[in-house]
């Protein structure tokens, strides 16, 4: 099975190809290409996704699935990549498994141990999500003031995920074929831009 895996919840801008053994469920990294800049989501995704399919020497066509981000992040570098998630979905007639940005980055950690996972939410606040030993999510995603959290024993503060991590927690719902849920971004905070409330009526003297 090949997977292309996408996220843009942090200032990463990713996309790798991996393959997923259907049997063992062993998964192999192809290629991947990762930029740390968090203005250029909208402007490089696309050109690598190309350049990683056809550097695993595929094409677009070859896909069988996509793995993709959706957060928490903010919401310019989410819908970048949901957005090319959904229509690279559609156009190719392939899944596109939604993913936990923190899960990703969990998929990634040793076990043995419970942890936690944090990520840059600006603002002088984190993203986080608590892990069990076998990591398993047990509390999150939430975002907070890093002084506002109860202590945790192990942190993982990751800038980013992996192509791997990506597949990886998607990789139950992949080799099981379970139709995916749809691809709804953590966004966590409420929209800065609010309605105008009733306009104030206006008297004269």
């Amino acid at each position: 099975m090949l997977v292309l895996a996408i996220d843009t919840a942090t200032p990463a801008v990713t996309a790798g190809v991996v393959s997923v053994d259907r049997e063992s469920g062993a998964t192999r990294l192809l290629a991947e290409r990762v930029t740390l800049d968090a203005r250029a989501h909208g402007e490089l995704l696309t050109p690598h996704v190309r350049d990683a399919v056809a550097e695993a020497r595929h094409t677009l066509r070859d896909l069988d699935a996509i793995a993709c981000g959706v957060g928490p992040g903010p919401y310019t570098g989410l819908r970048a990549g949901m957005v090319t998630a959904a229509a690279l979905a559609h156009s190719l007639g392939i899944p596109a498994y939604p993913v936990c940005t923190l899960d990703a980055i969990a998929e990634d950690a040793e076990r043995g141990e419970p942890f936690r996972v944090l990520t840059d939410a600006r603002r002088k606040e984190v993203y986080w999500a608590d892990y069990d030993a076998e990591g398993h999510r047990v509390d999150g995603p939430h975002v907070d003031k890093p002084a506002d959290l109860h202590p945790a024993g192990r942190v993982l503060d990751h800038p980013r995920p992996t192509p791997l991590g990506l597949v990886g927690a998607a990789k139950a719902a992949l080799l099981s074929g379970q139709t995916p849920g749809p691809l709804t971004p953590l966004y966590l905070r409420r929209p800065d831009a609010a309605e105008p409330g009733t306009r104030k009526r206006v008297t004269t003297s």
